[in-house]
């Protein structure tokens, strides 16, 4: 994946149980609000096919 990452933070002010994801080359770019169970589920599925 070339070392390309994005920023992870707790939305918890937000929504309950929400990480927000973004880019981290794009700081004022969209935020992307997704459950930690999504994100569990997504991390765990990339491990699984790499």
């Amino acid at each position: 994946m070339g070392g390309e990452w994005g920023e992870l933070a707790d939305a918890a002010g937000a929504v309950a149980d929400v990480v927000a994801v973004r880019d981290s080359k794009d700081p004022d770019g969209p935020v992307l609000l997704v459950t930690r169970a999504a994100l569990r589920s997504a991390v765990n599925s990339a491990r699984a096919t790499h």
